[in-house]
């Protein structure tokens, strides 16, 4: 049994790509009892089989939801969970026969968490998409990149992961804590489209330029930026604080020159300043920078590799990574709890490995009060794989 903050709560995931999948990690890390619903024969070919990290945590069962068999089993899981998570185009659980009311008759008290790219509503609500398309209509990939260049995709951490996954949790909270019984329509698009309130405010008042590289904080300041360094490393530079930022200059040797110090609040310095501190950075390798700035108050911090994020000293430190069975590295579960006002917050244990789609079915339908022989005749006929 879980000793997390959320043991005790009961999740159903229908397997899905993306967002879905990254907010079921996190409910499972929390000590949510998380059965994730897989196709039978597993995902579509585009996607791996198992993510060691992103599916860990759960038990799973194959079911094929287009046979009535099938749909009963899942309505029988349903019926003694507290949250749903289904990731479907929208109509799709509807058609079937697994949508909000069906599965809220079973289980009144349900969450029914639904996650989409546009949302359930508005004319492209149907349509095919992804991450850098759900972002696209939203200014956010508009804004990333260099004056000079195009559009920069962010991987897929600002659409599915920030605008997905994390308001697929917070609407799932949000709808326990109100006792449950509701529909939460978490989408990509709306996310994304909420995670710009500080930008869309600074804009408002006149504080950000739609010109992409010319504002403080997406690469137009030459004091936030990342720069070269001699062994083809980076250094990430961000003091956008005055104290920092003469600590920056101290720490380069270009405290002494006045025009650069003024550039702090003067952008007809910035690009006396970009060139010096790019002659700067090339001088040295990106460890000697890092051993130059360690414990000055600069924002001065070494670029690292994945490979090199998970071996840092302060990530190590703090336990932030662990082994993944075969190789590789797995973030740990975060936030961290305490009941302890004084004490050492402390992170919940590791979640169970990822399974393989199928791996807890008999398991699973033996709760249901499944027979074995009754089993046997689902998986004859292709009902559970």
């Amino acid at each position: 049994m879980s000793s997390g903050p959320l043991s005790g709560l009961s999740v159903v995931e229908l397997a899905g790509i993306g967002p879905a999948p990254y907010a079921a990690m996190l409910l499972a890390d929390m000590g949510a009892d998380v059965v994730r619903v897989d196709r039978i024969g597993g995902p579509p070919d585009e996607y791996a089989l198992v993510n060691p990290v992103l599916d860990r945590g759960r038990r799973s069962i194959g079911l094929d939801l287009k046979t009535p068999a099938g749909v009963e089993l899942l309505l029988r899981l349903v019926a003694r969970s507290d949250v749903l998570v289904e990731s479907f185009r929208p109509g799709v659980a509807e058609r079937l026969g697994i949508g909000p009311v069906p599965c809220l008759a079973v289980r009144p008290g349900l969450v029914y968490a639904r996650m989409s790219g546009w949302g359930q509503s508005g004319p492209l609500a149907g349509a095919a998409g992804h991450d850098i398309n759900y972002i696209s209509l939203t200014g956010a990939l508009a804004a990333i990149g260099r004056a000079d260049g195009p559009p920069q995709p962010p991987m897929n951490l600002v659409g599915d992961f920030g605008g997905g996954s994390l308001f697929l949790v917070y609407g799932i909270m949000c709808a326990l804590w109100a006792g449950g019984g509701r529909v939460v329509d978490a989408n990509v698009h709306d996310g994304t489209t909420s995670l710009l309130a500080m930008v869309q405010g600074l804009r408002a008042v006149g504080l950000w330029s739609d010109r992409r590289g010319s504002n403080l904080i997406d690469t137009g300041c030459p004091y936030y930026d990342v720069y070269a360094c001699a062994d083809g490393g980076y250094v990430a530079v961000g003091p956008i604080e005055r104290r920092f930022y003469l600590n920056l200059l101290a720490g380069l040797g270009l405290d002494g020159d006045a025009d650069l110090v003024a550039a702090h609040r003067d952008p007809t310095h910035w690009p006396a300043l970009r060139a010096a501190l790019t002659t700067a950075f090339a001088g040295a390798t990106r460890d000697e920078w890092a051993d130059r700035f360690a414990g000055r108050d600069a924002c001065v911090t070494p670029v690292l590799s994945l490979a090199e994020a998970a071996a840092a000293p302060h990530a190590l430190a703090r336990d932030l990574y662990a082994p993944v069975p075969g190789g590789g590295a797995q973030v740990t579960p975060t936030p961290r709890f305490t009941t302890d006002p004084a004490g050492e917050p402390a992170a919940p244990p590791l979640p169970a490995p990822a399974p393989l789609p199928g791996a807890h079915t008999g398991a699973i339908l033996a709760e249901l009060g499944v027979t074995e022989a009754e089993c046997a005749d689902l998986r004859a006929s292709g009902v559970i794989g």
